[in-house]
């Protein structure tokens, strides 16, 4: 019987998807997706999926939800994209102007969010309401961050280059590849319509659904908030590795 995972990551209003099957790694799929829902209900119904995406959403926010606040202690000075997510009632404003509004009313100190924040919100809200609306695909859909995913499989360090530059990309495949996985899925190419660094960060948030699915996973922070409508607030990181996991241990 297979046992597929998925890693997603959002594009260009869609989703950039990767699928394997832990039972026969030799059989993957790479896809672009219009809706999360394809994935989770499609022929492969994975057991676990890792998202680019805040799950957990505040009612109000001064530093940013917990699990943001781990990320960018683990990340340090390489925490750049980790973004404080905003109140939910902005998240659910319909408009910039009104969203704004409703951030500053909602944060200590008050304080707005960037137009290329706004930009990202449809996807939170799609996977909010996807979520609220089906809680039993809580088990299976995880959020994750391509940025503390790969700061993790590099040692606990930041990597030189940046993903959008051709050495960054070599280097991202090459820790996915020591990661464990497939070397034919590492080598794939974007689907049509799918950026270069879109399908790194989905190949990133399948190495971490396998790891939650093989329950080695690491959770930031290790004990998880909820929100108000019980959703988990926590980004998954993949299992510590080499060097860096024997000194966790103590080792």
């Amino acid at each position: 019987m297979a046992r597929w995972i998925a890693g997603l990551d959002g594009c260009r209003g869609a989703w950039a998807g990767v699928l394997l099957d832990l039972d026969a790694p030799e059989r993957f799929r790479v896809a672009r997706f219009a809706q999360v829902a394809d994935v989770l209900d499609g022929a492969e119904a994975p057991i676990v999926v890792g998202i680019d995406v805040p799950i957990g959403l505040p009612a109000r926010t001064a530093s940013g939800r917990s699990a943001d606040r781990a990320a960018r202690l683990l990340l340090g000075k390489s925490r750049s994209s980790v973004f404080p997510v905003p109140p939910r009632s902005a998240v659910e404003a319909g408009s910039y102007e009104e969203a704004k509004r409703l951030a500053r009313l909602a944060s200590d100190p008050p304080r707005a969010f960037s137009i290329q924040c706004w930009n990202i919100l449809p996807y939170i809200r799609t996977v909010d309401a996807l979520l609220r609306a089906r809680p039993e695909l809580r088990a299976r859909l995880h959020e994750v961050h391509p940025e503390v995913a790969f700061f993790r499989l590099n040692g606990d360090r930041a990597l030189a280059a940046s993903k959008k530059r051709a050495e960054g990309a070599e280097q991202r495949r090459g820790l996915l590849r020591e990661a464990g996985l497939p070397e034919a899925l590492v080598a794939s190419a974007p689907p049509p319509g799918i950026g270069r660094d879109d399908h790194l960060d989905a190949l990133a948030g399948l190495v971490v659904a396998r790891d939650i699915a093989e329950g080695r996973a690491t959770r930031l922070p290790p004990e998880p908030e909820h929100d108000s409508h019980g959703l988990p607030v926590v980004i998954w990181a993949p299992a510590l590795r080499g060097a860096v996991a024997d000194a966790a241990c103590g080792t």
